[in-house]
């Protein structure tokens, strides 16, 4: 927690990678992972998974500014880190609100309460592209902060390749696979939902699509 600056850091990137790689990337997926179920409840689970990557973010970015604000030097006296200074905080930044202003958007359009079936239709493009596009500034940034926190820990050790180096370029080399893999399947037309016969009763709702 907060007593303990260094610690409370490390629940920033667990939380990251979570929630808008791992979570924000399945959610991504539920549209395909689901092919055969109803849009509707499609729909509720996306928003779900979306809105839970997206607050567990929130989360993450809370414990990198605490341990930033609340750091001591060797003294035992507080010592304040500067915030934002890395083009690593800056795509973090800009990716989580994105993020945030893509959930509240598509809850508004898509869910509730719900656009006019021509505005729903006309925005839905703009909102698979920039998911999408939340996804990988995601896992670049991802990759940034494990990079950037790899040379302030490791030092010089990073380049005599050891174990944790290694460990490090491992979780980076993850999160680029599980990246290339979201965007192949999103990619794929054999992966993508089926129409259901309730499709088009959703479309021609106001409330719903």
């Amino acid at each position: 927690g907060q007593s303990n600056p260094k610690l409370e850091f490390n629940w920033h990137p667990l939380l990251m990678t979570i929630s808008l790689v791992y979570l924000y990337g399945n959610g991504i997926l539920v549209y395909r992972l689901g092919r055969n179920e109803r849009k509707s409840r499609l729909k509720v689970a996306h928003a779900t998974v979306m809105g839970s990557a997206t607050m567990l973010a929130c989360f993450g970015l809370k414990a990198a500014f605490d341990s930033h604000s609340l750091a001591m030097d060797e003294q035992n006296t507080l010592a304040p880190i500067p915030h934002t200074y890395s083009l690593h905080s800056w795509c973090g930044m800009f990716t989580i609100s994105l993020a945030v202003a893509q959930w509240f958007l598509g809850l508004v359009t898509f869910l509730w309460p719900g656009l006019a079936s021509h505005l729903r239709t006309t925005f839905l493009p703009l909102h698979i592209f920039t998911g999408l596009a939340i996804f990988v500034l995601a896992c670049a940034t991802a990759l940034m902060g494990i990079t950037e926190k790899a040379f302030f820990r490791l030092g010089d050790k990073y380049k005599e390749k050891s174990s944790e180096a290694t460990l490090v370029n491992l979780l980076g080399l993850t999160i680029v696979l599980f990246c290339i893999l979201v965007l192949g399947l999103v990619s794929k037309q054999s992966f993508k939902r089926l129409h259901r016969p309730e499709d088009q009763m959703l479309l021609t709702e106001t409330q719903t699509e």
